[in-house]
């Protein structure tokens, strides 16, 4: 290995003045708080937390307690060096005391007395890592002892149990939840070792091995081994994004995984001069980022008082930086990483997401990011996006009030609801055809059924979504697959058709085919056909709308072949038409009213071997009149004809020569 370039794991001394810079910045006003301990509402309290790790920390909380304490560790240390206030480093001192004094860093066991260090215990040794580094010699010789220890003995210790299980899972004895732990729910953990092997619960143990065999290499007789260890399992793991830089497990999880990888790339570059900062496509995961971007209008959202627990997502919903929520994809963009690829790789499109796309949640957003480096915004060929995941973003631009349809075709992955086919739809500020938020983690929750297909915008065969797990093993792969089998963009519009069939025909065997086509004609008109073939019995399919309602402020009314969708600053007007009868009307997903209320619009074809529903839908500002299309069978095709928001429409949809339906203009 190249001698080191220098010493700081992130950064030197010489950085300091930007990085100080960058803190003052409006662009990183929202670091601070989401640096805070638990809970993103509640502001920031040194005495409050002084006296929770004084007197409150309980040892066997690791997902609270313990995550507390490390919270409060990065923060302070990271406030310390930035702005040298000695209250701060008081209680940096006390935390890191605190986070050393757990007797265990993670949750997990293996054979019931290897620590299996997953998310805590990695996290917690990045943050001593970065604290020694950090507070240095402003910490006593006894301190940094024992801080180094804990680093070794709980921190990377576990993270290698863990990475080594993954490597070798037929040499593991069993991973289980640790019985003393407070934790309220339990998983089947037996394949764990091979599940979590293509999730981002493999790098941040990546990330937590890899700092701390930094950190102590050439000091410690483990840390060369650690490092081949975290340096294999990074490289085994980049498989897991797509050639695109694509990322099946959502923008949430996807910046959680990237910037852990980013991490640890970057201390090992500046500490052993080892260059890995290219092992994904960095430069086209910004870009990915960029099109799961879905910025709406309004206020921000509190989750009800009943989602505050554990198992269920509770961050605030910031509409100015919302995303595309396929599956857990969480809330709020995290575009920290963006700042990072502007650097290593040059990319004036990532300086532009690190400047205005998304929201910095971390500090290494303000370590990373440099305002010398020019920034381009994204070009047309940003608009119209498959992602090599065979997820959909077409948008016709990327203000609040533009236009975006996103839909869910593709495969199986962790983290995923059964979803696919699904799409949501926004316009004029507004979701105004929804995927649930803040659904459950655990199986025993209510809040689990917003993973199924019936809280989606989808399609269910007489009550019935397509094929999904149990949930106990916890939130992992199902085997449903859809795959795209049109995709075409033209000025202004994009088409889209998946078919589903092999992940419903998981569920009802006789189910020959379940496809759906998506026009979207931009900026504010959506055409959706449904195709559903039975082999079996004639049989009722149903579709459903999903209203955005999490801020109590979405309402649906059904008519004659119609529905309206309203929100505050937009509505959408809906006709249906189909083959044969079919029947509108509106419901609620059966969730206790502490929950929320999740109403939709539902159409239902009548009993029948085939099937074909039309959907044709205007978006419009709520003052505003809607235009007037109509809807007409024509052969074995649809026509739309009419006019909306000053634009005319008459477009058939008909089948190709392979009976895929395609857009043709009149």
């Amino acid at each position: 290995m190249n001698n080191a370039p220098t010493r700081g794991l992130l950064f030197d001394a010489g950085d300091l003045p930007r990085i100080r810079g960058n803190l003052r910045s409006p662009r990183f006003s929202s670091l601070w708080r989401e640096m805070s301990t638990m809970d993103q509402a509640t502001e920031w309290d040194p005495a409050a937390e002084t006296r929770f790790l004084e007197k409150e920390v309980r040892y066997t909380s690791h997902n609270h307690h313990m995550v507390r304490a490390r919270a409060v560790l990065e923060r302070t240390s990271f406030d310390y060096l930035m702005h040298g206030d000695p209250g701060q480093l008081a209680l940096a001192r006390l935390a890191l005391r605190r986070l050393c004094d757990f007797p265990k860093w993670d949750l997990f066991l293996e054979g019931g007395r290897s620590v299996v260090g997953l998310q805590r215990a990695p996290e917690a040794a990045i943050a001593v890592a970065c604290a020694l580094d950090w507070l240095g010699e402003a910490l006593t010789p006894e301190e940094i002892t024992r801080a180094e220890q804990s680093l070794a003995d709980k921190g990377a210790a576990a993270c290698h149990t863990t990475l080594y299980g993954m490597k070798f899972p037929d040499r593991v004895q069993g991973w289980t939840i640790d019985p003393e732990e407070e934790y309220a729910f339990r998983f089947d953990l037996g394949r764990w070792p091979v599940i979590l092997n293509s999730t981002n619960l493999k790098t941040v143990p990546i990330a937590g091995l890899g700092l701390a065999a930094c950190w102590l290499y050439g000091r410690h007789p483990q840390a060369a081994s650690w490092l081949a260890l975290a340096r294999s399992s990074a490289r085994a793991f980049v498989e897991m994004f797509h050639p695109d830089g694509s990322y099946d497990e959502g923008p949430m999880y996807w910046s959680y995984t990237a910037s852990h990888l980013a991490v640890f790339a970057e201390v090992l570059y500046r500490t052993l001069g080892v260059d890995d900062r290219s092992l994904i496509n960095y430069p086209g995961t910004i870009r990915y980022a960029l099109a799961m971007s879905l910025p709406s209008a309004g206020k921000p959202v509190a989750p009800p008082a009943a989602q505050r627990r554990a198992c269920v997502p509770y961050a605030v919903l910031e509409p100015a930086h919302d995303i595309v929520n396929f599956g857990d994809s969480g809330l709020n963009l995290d575009t920290t990483l963006a700042a990072w690829v502007a650097r290593v790789h040059h990319d004036p499109l990532a300086q532009h997401v690190a400047q205005h796309t998304g929201l910095i949640k971390s500090h290494w957003g303000a370590i990373w990011y440099d305002p010398a480096i020019p920034a381009t915004a994204p070009g047309a060929d940003q608009l119209d996006r498959r992602l090599d995941n065979d997820w959909v973003v077409t948008r016709s631009g990327w203000t609040a009030g533009d236009g975006v349809l996103a839909f869910r075709s593709g495969g199986p992955c962790n983290h995923e609801h059964a979803d696919r086919n699904s799409l949501i739809f926004k316009a004029h500020g507004e979701r105004l055809l929804h995927d649930p938020l803040r659904a459950g983690y655990s199986w025993k929750l209510e809040r689990w059924k917003l993973r199924q297909t019936g809280a989606h915008t989808s399609v269910l065969v007489d009550g019935q979504g397509h094929q999904y797990h149990d949930g106990r093993e916890g939130t992992n792969a199902s085997w449903a697959w859809a795959r795209i089998i049109n995709w075409q963009t033209g000025p202004d519009w994009a088409l889209v058709t998946s078919d589903a069939t092999e992940a419903y025909a998981l569920v009802q065997s006789d189910i020959a085919q379940v496809r759906r086509t998506a026009l979207f004609l931009k900026p504010d008109v959506l055409v959706l056909l449904d195709q559903v073939r039975l082999a079996g019995p004639a049989r009722p399919v149903q579709l459903r709308y999903q209203v955005f309602n999490d801020d109590g402020l979405g309402g649906v009314q059904s008519g004659d072949q119609a529905f309206r969708i309203t929100r505050p600053r937009a509505t959408l007007a809906v006709i249906v038409r189909a083959t044969g009868a079919l029947t509108v009307r509106t419901g609620q997903l059966d969730l206790p009213a502490d929950e929320g209320v999740f109403p939709y619009a539902e159409v239902e074809s009548a009993s029948a071997t085939e099937h074909e529903v039309l959907t044709v839908a205007t978006a419009q500002k709520t003052k505003g009149e809607h235009g007037r299309l109509l809807a007409l069978r024509e052969g074995a095709g649809w026509r739309i004809q009419g006019a909306h928001n000053g634009r005319k429409y008459d477009v058939r949809l008909a089948p190709d020569a392979n009976g895929l339906p395609v857009p043709v203009a009149k």
